[in-house]
């Protein structure tokens, strides 16, 4: 699977609690950025203002990186990029999981990797398929994100739903979504592949592929993270630990919820 093998790549992996307390100290206070690690930035109350720009600062680092070696890696051209196509993808997918992992912990996400292990557990492979999905404007994937998001903020959850991901209501959304995928994927290397076959222009296109499918993928996704009721600020009380008036609200069981797909693209 391209995710478990772009996964593994050095640097695509991010703490979500170094990220945060990285991104957020020239924003908040001490006590915020302690309430957003241990609950979420919404939970700590930090303004929609600085989630907004702490998005599109994470954007603009990972387009102009994933550009720039996109653009190294079409110099060869010719037949040379036979062999660059598949590194410079893996390179795009890691960049897309990078993106995918800031995203998502701005916009008030458990952690994605939970564990240690190399290899991607069921749960987080899920979950970054529907990312990916929402990134390519699979709308089956929105709801899927929609769904999951409502259950972690139902129940305060500092973890992703397990069951409902791998085997549940929402394990049928990923299915379908990973095979749209390999189809949009596999566009996308034949034409990384055909733009690095010119020499030396190859660099120019490869990069400029890039850059026009990159950016607004990202955008795609942010724009339907910071549409969900899990980023909405909440409010820290007087010692400043998170005010968890969304427990008054969860269920008992956040996983016997209406069928998912039945309420796709509302």
């Amino acid at each position: 699977m391209v995710l478990d093998t772009a996964a593994k790549l050095p640097g695509v992996r991010i703490s979500r609690e170094a990220y945060l307390r990285s991104a957020l100290k020239r924003h908040c206070s001490d006590v915020q950025i302690e309430a957003a690690i241990s609950s979420s930035p919404a939970m700590a109350g930090i303004s929609i203002e600085i989630i907004t720009e702490l998005a599109n600062a994470a954007i603009k680092y990972e387009t102009s990186k994933v550009t720039g070696l996109s653009a190294l890696s079409g110099i060869p051209g010719g037949i040379a990029m036979l062999g660059t196509v598949p590194a410079d993808f893996a390179q795009y997918v890691g960049h897309m999981l990078r993106i995918v992992q800031k995203l998502a912990y701005i916009y008030s996400w458990p952690d994605l990797f939970g564990n240690d292990a190399e290899k991607l557990d069921d749960a987080t492979e899920s979950m970054l398929i529907l990312f990916i999905g929402v990134m390519f404007g699979t709308q089956l994937a929105q709801g899927g994100v929609a769904k999951v998001a409502n259950m972690i903020a139902g129940n305060v959850a500092k973890k992703l739903p397990q069951k409902a991901l791998t085997k549940g209501l929402i394990y049928p959304i990923v299915k379908k979504v990973a095979s749209h995928l390999g189809v949009s994927m596999t566009k996308k290397i034949f034409a990384t592949g055909v733009a690095k076959a010119i020499p030396v222009v190859g660099a120019v296109l490869s990069g400029g592929l890039t850059l026009g499918t990159f950016l607004p993928m990202c955008k795609r996704l942010q724009a339907h993270l910071a549409s969900l009721e899990l980023t909405k600020p909440g409010l820290l009380t007087q010692d400043g630990v998170p005010d968890n008036h969304l427990k008054d609200t969860a269920s008992d069981n956040p996983e016997q919820t209406d069928d998912p797909i039945a309420s796709l693209g509302q």
